[in-house]
């Protein structure tokens, strides 16, 4: 089965977000006051083959330890949802006038 892996990637709560800090002071200055904590992150997309959720669950838990997170100083959200079964692709010819 394949399924479709969304992953949120930001820093911990108790870890400094220059970015973030960089972000707000500039939207105050575009009279945006009313905006604090802003927080600046990652979203990663890709699709995965496994023959369960959990097994694909385990599989991105395992990519973000070792490659798209710093558990360090970030954490991580992700979300799992089955891809609906494909067909085979087809070609399509295409003739020019």
């Amino acid at each position: 089965m394949r399924f479709q892996v969304q992953v949120h990637v930001s820093l911990r709560p108790s870890v400094l977000d220059p970015a973030g800090a960089a972000v707000e002071a500039s939207l105050h200055q575009l009279g945006h006051e009313q905006v604090q904590q802003v927080r600046i992150g990652r979203f990663i997309e890709f699709s995965l083959g496994a023959e369960s959720e959990a097994q694909a669950r385990i599989q991105a838990d395992q990519i973000c330890q070792q490659l798209l997170a710093n558990p360090v100083i970030e954490i991580y959200t992700i979300q799992v949802a089955s891809l609906p079964h494909s067909p085979e692709p087809q070609s399509l010819e295409m003739h020019p006038r």
